[in-house]
């Protein structure tokens, strides 16, 4: 039986008006009701762009997946983080949000590349949740995450935002069967990421986690990045082991104190880090010398 609090927040969001309250709805999910599940669908959401070749040629250009990758990793943690901590009207979320828009500005990105990525921070959530969450998320909430994004792609000044939570699933199904192509630079950048994952274990299970790695993932990511799948055997023990956390974080009584990845030991900046940390090192002067409102 699920503790009698358990769905108190969950009961909370539901008060709440799914537009206006976006910044609200989204805080409470990924710091409250769904932290981890919303890291973890984030990182597949990273994969999945790796997907795009004209995504990973500029990726694997740079070099910062190459040469930086835990940095490059934790910096795109803390900004969607503090966006989720305090929103796109506070004055911290508008700082780490410019600093974003700063650095992509450094780089010739399209349009539909810009409208692909923002998707995958609305579908992977919502997709690993409701495979691997204490609960489904429901309609109302992934309506916010919806109304969330769009308002933080209009900030980005990203253009063609479908109207509609259906139309822009449509959309990022269409783009993925599409533009989903294995080339050399999609394999390049997932191995580094991979590698910086397997970094995370001591170095005795690297084989077992690294084996495991492919498990929860899709036929089509797998082929877009010449991944090898994991043993069928593995797949479904991973995938009975996660509905098994979720029987349990059932019975648990609902978060009160917040578990943002921000607010987490964050590898690249032990100690504790800024804006003006933020950034691939090779621009990082540049970026700080650049007014914060431009």
């Amino acid at each position: 039986m699920a503790h009698r609090n358990r769905y108190a927040t969950a009961q909370r969001i539901e008060a709440l008006d799914a537009e206006k309250d976006a910044i609200s709805i989204c805080h409470l999910l990924a710091g409250y009701e769904f932290p981890w599940d919303i890291t973890r669908a984030l990182e597949v959401a990273l994969l999945r762009t790796f997907c795009v070749p004209s995504i990973s040629r500029l990726l694997d250009k740079t070099g910062e997946f190459h040469n930086h990758t835990q940095k490059r990793y934790d910096d795109t943690g803390i900004i969607v983080s503090e966006l989720f901590k305090w929103g796109y009207e506070h004055p911290r979320g508008q700082a780490f949000l410019q600093r974003m828009n700063a650095i992509h500005g450094r780089y010739e990105i399209s349009n539909d590349d810009f409208l692909y990525v923002l998707s995958t921070f609305i579908y992977e959530p919502v997709r690993w949740c409701d495979r691997f969450g204490w609960r489904q998320l429901s309609e109302h909430e992934k309506q916010a995450i919806y109304y969330f994004w769009r308002e933080v792609g209009k900030r980005m000044g990203i253009d063609g935002i479908p109207p509609s939570y259906e139309a822009f699933e449509a959309y990022n199904l269409e783009y993925e069967s599409t533009h989903f192509t294995y080339q050399e630079s999609n394999r390049r950048v997932a191995n580094a990421t991979r590698e910086m994952l397997l970094s995370w274990f001591p170095a005795s299970i690297r084989p077992a986690a690294d084996t495991a790695i492919p498990a929860l993932l899709d036929p089509p990511l797998l082929q877009a990045l010449d991944w090898q799948p994991a043993p069928k055997r593995l797949t479904a023990l991973l995938s009975r082991l996660l509905q098994f956390r979720s029987r349990l974080l059932r019975q648990q009584p609902p978060r009160t104190l917040p578990n943002f990845f921000a607010d987490q030991s964050i590898r690249s900046y032990p100690q504790s880090y800024e804006v003006s940390n933020i950034g691939p090192p090779s621009l990082l002067k540049q970026l700080n010398n650049r007014p914060l409102n431009k």
